[in-house]
């Protein structure tokens, strides 16, 4: 399924994978439209979203452009770049995280960059 990303400094394309984690998939859609304010950690954008799920297929390394729910805090991650916990040029999460989607826009880590704690985060059906 096809998702927008909203900041103030532009929208982003994205799609959910429905095999990838289904539960998770599953839940996120349903909870659309969603929105929170951002926190950031590294270049990763986290914010608490009304999804309660446990562990699927989760890993901690994952890959520029992921989305992700974060278990431990009911967290929707947007990876884009280096954690402060990565080993390699890879995004790593805190701890474990189930993927569930990805960005297909080129533009997405620039406008991602610019976006600070506490900025209002949407996230549409596109």
């Amino acid at each position: 399924m096809k998702i927008k990303i909203i900041t103030s400094y532009g929208g982003i394309d994205a799609e959910i994978d429905e095999k990838r984690n289904p539960k998770t998939a599953k839940a996120v859609i349903k909870a659309l439209p969603i929105n929170g304010s951002a926190s950031r950690w590294g270049d990763e954008i986290y914010f608490e979203i009304p999804v309660k799920l446990e562990e699927e297929n989760s890993q901690q390394e994952v890959e520029v452009g992921d989305l992700a729910f974060w278990v431990e805090g009911f967290c929707l991650c947007i990876f884009f770049g280096r954690t402060p916990v990565s080993t390699s040029e890879k995004p790593k999460a805190y701890s474990r995280v189930n993927v569930f989607g990805k960005i297909n826009d080129k533009n997405a880590v620039e406008i991602l960059k610019k976006v600070k704690s506490g900025e209002r985060i949407i996230i549409e059906k596109a």
